[in-house]
């Protein structure tokens, strides 16, 4: 191993004295608060509606500068879209989240074992519709099918809910069975 520059290494005096351990960075604050493209990051994700830079620089902890060039280079990526000019303001792209579930689909399960997961949300949604008697979440009255099934209003709505999430599961696995790497969908539609 090379030995440091002289000017990075401690001096007899500075080897004889104890560390002063208070003077030292926490060392969580090196493992969560130093990562800056990770606090961008986590706070466009976290973005339910159009913010501006200051306010995502807020949300993580650094500089507006800093964020002008993260915002700037997560929306060349695609990960959010530019709302307004003046002032600038961006919101999540929607459509990279799923796009980036699809491909951790793809990549953590085989055909047969998304297959089977696709067969299993479409036996739930069926089962849904049967008991809500009707063809979407959308068109679940909520507080009217409580009052018939004699349930509460909240068991329906979480009823309701876990249906639309059913939906939108069975969205992602069908994109993960027909989406693919390059010319993958045409070998796939081919076959």
């Amino acid at each position: 191993m090379k030995e440091p520059r002289p000017e990075l290494m401690a001096t007899d005096d500075e080897r004889a004295e104890s560390p002063d351990f208070d003077a030292l960075t926490d060392p969580k604050e090196l493992v969560s608060g130093d990562r800056t493209r990770d606090d961008f990051f986590d706070a466009v994700l976290g973005l339910d509606s159009p913010a501006t830079v200051s306010e995502v620089a807020d949300r993580a902890g650094h500089g507006v500068d800093a964020a002008r060039e993260y915002l700037e280079w997560f929306e060349r990526m695609g990960i959010i879209t530019q709302v307004t000019e003046s002032p600038a303001t961006y919101e999540r792209n929607q459509e990279y989240l799923h796009w980036r579930r699809v491909q951790k689909l793809r990549e953590e399960y085989t055909t047969d074992e998304l297959l089977s997961r696709l067969e299993t949300e479409r036996e739930r949604d069926e089962s849904y519709g049967e008991t809500f008697d009707v063809d979407s979440p959308d068109a679940v009255s909520i507080t009217e099918h409580a009052s018939d099934t004699d349930r509460a209003v909240e068991d329906v709505w979480n009823d309701a809910s876990a249906w639309k999430t059913t939906r939108r599961r069975i969205g992602l696995l069908e994109r993960a069975l027909t989406a693919g790497p390059e010319n993958a969908t045409e070998e796939r539609t081919a076959v």
